[in-house]
Parts: C-alpha cells; sequence; structure tokens
C-alpha cells in the first residue's frame, strides 16, 4: 500500500476511534484524507425524523484536497464531527444538519432554529446556518460563531462584492438587529448563486434565530420577493482543523409554522 494511503487510513482510523469510542453513536460515518471526488463517504448522510445529516467534505470536487473526517449522530438533538484539515486556503467541508422547509415567505407564520454547539478554540471555521431559497439562487449564511472578525477580516472572511485595500470583506449593511441580535450583512456571489452572510458581532455558540425576520429583511430590501425556503442546514464550515478537532451540535430543532 502507498505511503499516502496508509497514512489517510490511519488518520481515518483514528478519528473514528476517538468519536465513536467516546459516543458509542447510533450512526457514524469516515472518509479519508483525498483529492478524489469518488471517494468514499465523502456525502455520507443518515436521515433521523425530518432531519438529515451530511459529512459534505466537498473541496476534492471543486480539485481542492481535503483531509480525514468522521461524523456521528445519535439524533437530531445531539450530533457532530472530528475533522483534520490541512493548514491551506479553501474550504474543505460543511458537515451539517439540514431540515427542508418548502414553504414561502408570506405562508410562514414562524421559522426558527434553535442550537448549541461545541467548538474549539483554534482552527479556521465558522459554525452557520445556510439558508437555501428561490430554487438555490440564493444564499442565506447566518454566522454564530466564526475564527475572523464581524468586521470581514481574519482567517475566514465572508463572500462580498467589496473588499478593503487590506483584504478584509466590506458589509453593505451594518450593525443591523435582528432576532435579538446585532449582525454585519455582506453581499456577494459564489459564481453559482448569490451569497448574503449575517455575521453575528457577538459570537455565540448557543442561541435561537429567528430565521424568518432574516428572510424578511432581505425581502424588505428588495433582494427577492416572497420566495419559497427551501433547505434550512447547520453545520461547520471547515478550513483547516490541523490535528483533528472536534464540533459538536446539540438541541438542533426548527420550528416552521
Amino acid at each position: 500500500m502507498p505511503r499516502i494511503s496508509i497514512l489517510a487510513s490511519c488518520a481515518a482510523a483514528t478519528l473514528m476511534l476517538g468519536v465513536t469510542g467516546a459516543k458509542a453513536a447510533t450512526w457514524s460515518a469516515s472518509s479519508p484524507a483525498t483529492s478524489s471526488c469518488s471517494s468514499t463517504d465523502l456525502f455520507a448522510s443518515w436521515t433521523y425524523g425530518s432531519y438529515t445529516i451530511n459529512n459534505d467534505v466537498w473541496s476534492p470536487c471543486s480539485n481542492v484536497a481535503a483531509g480525514a473526517q468522521t461524523i456521528w449522530a445519535n439524533t437530531n438533538l445531539d450530533w457532530g464531527v472530528t475533522s483534520d484539515q490541512p493548514n491551506t486556503s479553501g474550504i474543505k467541508s460543511y458537515p451539517h444538519i439540514g431540515y427542508s422547509v418548502n414553504k414561502t415567505i408570506s405562508s410562514l407564520s414562524k421559522l426558527s432554529a434553535t442550537v448549541s454547539a461545541t467548538t474549539p478554540s483554534d482552527g479556521a471555521w465558522e459554525s452557520t446556518f445556510d439558508i437555501w431559497a428561490g430554487s438555490n439562487a440564493h444564499e442565506i449564511m447566518v454566522w454564530l460563531n466564526y475564527t475572523g472578525t464581524a468586521a470581514g477580516c481574519g482567517n475566514v472572511k465572508p463572500i462580498s462584492y467589496n473588499w478593503t485595500s487590506a483584504g478584509c470583506a466590506i458589509p453593505l449593511h451594518s450593525n443591523v438587529s435582528l432576532s435579538g441580535s446585532t449582525w454585519n450583512v455582506y453581499v456577494g456571489s459564489n459564481g453559482s448563486n448569490t451569497v448574503y452572510s449575517f455575521l453575528r458581532t457577538t459570537k455565540t455558540d448557543n442561541t435561537t434565530v429567528d430565521v424568518l425576520a432574516i428572510m424578511k429583511y432581505l425581502k424588505s430590501l428588495n433582494y427577492f420577493d416572497d420566495v419559497m425556503i427551501g433547505d434550512l442546514q447547520y453545520g461547520f464550515e471547515i478550513t483547516s482543523s490541523s490535528g483533528g478537532l472536534s464540533f459538536a451540535s446539540k438541541n438542533f430543532a426548527v420550528t416552521a409554522e
């Protein structure tokens, strides 16, 4: 066996033992360090009731090598991931939980999501909601905790049309009060769809977000009309987590009425 394959297998095995041995998870999946989009379990998923949990190691499908990653879950209220992503540029994975809303903004009287997370103190990552609307033409990201700054600087930055000479993203809307919190809002394109990033100016791992208020705010600014809200996801967008860092999500639940 080539040396790189041995190392990848050992890394995946170590991650697997470290997570499932401690958690005794109902479901788990491990993907290896790889540059191939066809590698095992990059997009392994598990459905629990109305929720789907996905490993989502997508960078090899965009020609960026990824490290080993193990995801585990017991319920929508208890899941997590250990990820060993190299200290290189570019997002490697978005291990997440998802819920299909499939309702228009006007048809909803309430849309909220609650989460309690455990996140590491180092690495480069953000814990974020990812809300898809208008047949995925619009992507709304709600950053709760992250290793960059609310001013659009640091080792993770939101997608933006506008940048400073120092390489920081420039918010189009600053200190916006929504859902009991204050946000800086960035707008840009990833080449496939428009991305609206709400960076919570006070970082947190534990909160309930009024998603409907965020959608109504964007609609009031004419970014879109009464669009259909599709998937509402929450997870950890990981750029680097060298050596293996662990993240966990507790008590995640969506209320859609």
